[in-house]
């Protein structure tokens, strides 16, 4: 069983191409691996899984990922419910480009609290 499905992905930040035509299969309760040098896409890769590269300014996708069989990006999936059962954790921290306070209250705020 695949849990992601990506098709000829190419990835943009403004005019640079940071991933280009990226076709893959990742298997269900399996463990995948991405090895390789330092920039060479593999967090740019790996933040597409779950469209945090959404709230970077002139980023620009093409290209089909499925999650189960849904296309996260043209199926109007929503990216909370994405987020939950994609989650990120890299090896040096990654905050979303907003204040501290915003990117501490996100996951809080995602579950419905609001209050401070």
């Amino acid at each position: 069983m695949t849990a992601f499905s990506v098709q000829n992905l190419n990835l943009y930040y403004g005019d640079f191409q940071a991933l280009k035509s990226i076709t893959l299969e990742i298997p269900a309760r399996q463990i995948t691996a991405l090895i390789g040098p330092s920039g060479c896409g593999k967090s740019t890769f790996l933040k597409s899984l779950n469209r945090m590269n959404d709230l970077v300014e002139g980023c620009r996708i093409s290209g089909d990922i499925k999650l189960d069989g849904v296309d996260i990006y043209k199926d109007k999936m929503d990216v909370n419910v994405l987020r939950k059962r994609v989650g990120m954790v890299f090896q040096k921290p990654n905050p979303f480009p907003m204040s501290i306070y915003d990117n501490i209250a996100y996951g809080p705020r995602t579950h419905g609290v609001r209050s401070k």
